[in-house]
């Protein structure tokens, strides 16, 4: 049973939701390190890794680099963006006499790197050194069990270190609290980060809320989450862009751009995650006004392209239609040189789907030229350009050559996509032959591929068979059924097309009904036939 929703409030606010200094300096700190000319040094003019190992190497040659204050500066000289973390990290494993900061500045530095579980594998190492961990140790720790997601869930390593906490009293600290409520709800476990919202006191924590906006939206409670932020007085962008990408991610694309819309009334500054969400939403209804408003604002307000906000306005103009403004956009960054692969695979099946084939394998061709290497999502677009050109042949040398020449194993999506080229091209044998010799059990859309085919060419015996499958893959699938009895009904077999229709009726299977939306004035109007 779903837990009903908590009202709004939190831990008591810790500093503005950030971590406290892990070493207060102190004039005792400061006269120690005015003392040295070492630590002088490394602390007003020390700015690249090469000075970094002159001065560490002075430090151990007057021996001084054993003292655990010196030691630090170090480690938080190299923990820094752009530094060596692993550097730091060994430091802090061979010194003989580690003090907090260290452990703590190393961990939360290799918490934000590519590899979260080197920071978990530092406070192993910790938890058998002199040193015991304390509140700012653990933060980083819970947000490196969130970056690994269920592989930390499901070993109960995160659950675990939950459990240390309360051993050592810790679950007061508000800061220690809003990061494992952030790593149940990266999970998607939302009753135990509800659990743990639920025990704060009633001062209000913004931080707080936000995850438990996020926790609700991950577990798909929506409608949770929008009465978590109803109630919040007072809002960041953070909670916008939360509950905007709620709506984005369940597809409720009209809420998302109608909330966006209340931003903009508040005076709330969005930042890129929420255009890139809107913009995703613009696309699904086909709001191209909308989606162009969108754009003007990031050009007006100077917001920061990067390769998501390229490929979010490459989709958009795709999806509803203008293929030229799609273009424009893709040529621009491509110049300067934020248009990532992402950008390259909307641009390329965009044009696919807008029967732009040439210029989509085009745009293929230089990939190469711009550094980059196809991946599963530019097989899927590429294979899609040549099927609907008619290029079977080419669908499938292109096929044989994923794995062998781009090492890109074919997924269920591309051999989708080659049974459908060969289908349009009336090749159908050749298209069961695909479906026969898979290595995954075909699904739905790959039956169905073949049975779209075989209404194009009219084989009714095929497309019969394509039919039992994609019955036997999903037996509520109302497209198969209409599609089947549309094969036997183009093939003269007027009377098996029906009986098709009676065992949809027998059966209980609902005809999906249509749908298709405009856009007039700004306002996408949706009908349903």
């Amino acid at each position: 049973m779903a837990m009903a929703p908590l009202p709004v409030r939190g831990c008591p606010p810790s500093s503005s939701g950030t971590t406290p200094p892990l070493l207060p300096s102190s004039p005792s700190i400061s006269a120690f390190l005015a003392s040295h000319p070492a630590l002088t040094l490394l602390h007003t003019q020390c700015a690249t890794m090469a000075r970094l190992r002159q001065l560490h190497g002075a430090l151990v040659k007057s021996g001084l680099a054993k003292d655990p204050i010196a030691a630090s500066r170090v480690v938080a000289f190299l923990a820094g963006k752009g530094r060596d973390v692993a550097y730091a990290a060994r430091l802090v494993r061979h010194h003989p006499r580690p003090n907090a900061f260290m452990w703590n500045t190393a961990i939360r530095a290799l918490s934000d790197g590519p590899g979260p579980d080197a920071a978990v594998a530092l406070f192993l190492d910790m938890l058998r050194s002199p040193t015991p961990p304390e509140r700012r140790t653990f933060p980083s720790l819970f947000a490196s069990y969130a970056r690994l997601g269920v592989r930390a869930d499901d070993d109960g390593a995160g659950a675990a270190l939950h459990g240390m906490v309360l051993k050592l009293g810790l679950a007061g600290d508000a800061y220690v609290r809003n990061s494992m409520i952030a790593m149940y709800a990266s999970w998607g476990r939302a009753d135990e980060a509800l659990l743990l919202y639920g025990q704060c006191g009633q001062a209000f924590d913004v931080v707080a809320c936000n995850s438990a906006i996020v926790a609700l939206t991950r577990a798909g409670r929506v409608d949770e989450a929008r009465e978590v932020f109803d109630a919040m007085p007072a809002r960041t962008v953070a909670t916008w862009s939360a509950m905007v990408s709620a709506y984005s991610r369940a597809a409720r694309c009209q809420d998302a751009v109608e909330l966006f819309s209340a931003m903009q009334a508040s005076g709330v500054e969005p930042n890129a995650n929420v255009l890139v969400s809107v913009l995703g939403c613009c696309a699904a209804l086909g709001a191209l006004e909308q989606g162009a408003w969108v754009h003007a604002y990031i050009d007006k307000h100077g917001v920061a392209m990067n390769a998501l906000v390229v490929t979010a306005l490459v989709d958009m103009y795709c999806k509803c239609g203008s293929i030229h403004k799609a273009r424009h956009v893709f040529d621009a960054s491509r110049s300067q040189g934020l248009a990532k692969l992402s950008s390259w695979n909307a641009m390329m099946l965009g044009l696919a789907v807008h029967g732009q084939c040439q210029e989509a394998l085009a745009l293929f061709s230089e990939l190469e030229t711009y550094g980059l290497s196809p991946d599963n999502v530019t097989f899927i677009t590429i294979l899609m350009a040549y099927g609907h050109s008619g290029m079977a042949d080419e669908a499938k040398a292109l096929f044989s050559a994923m794995e062998r020449e781009y090492a890109v194993t074919p997924g269920i999506e591309h051999y989708g996509c080659l049974v459908d080229a060969l289908a349009r091209a009336g090749r159908l044998g050749e298209a069961e032959d695909v479906i026969r010799t898979m290595p995954m059990r075909p699904d739905t859309a790959i039956w169905g591929a073949l049975l779209s085919g075989c209404r194009l060419h009219g084989d009714a015996e095929a497309g019969a068979r394509a039919a039992s499958g994609a019955m036997e893959c999903d037996p509520q699938d109302s497209g198969a059924y209409v599609l089947a009895a549309s094969v036997l009904a183009r093939d003269g077999e007027v009377g098996a097309g029906v009986s098709v229709r009676e065992r949809m009726r027998v059966e209980g299977v609902a005809k999906v009904p249509g749908c298709s939306m405009i856009e007039v004035n700004g306002v996408v109007h949706e009908f349903v036939s």
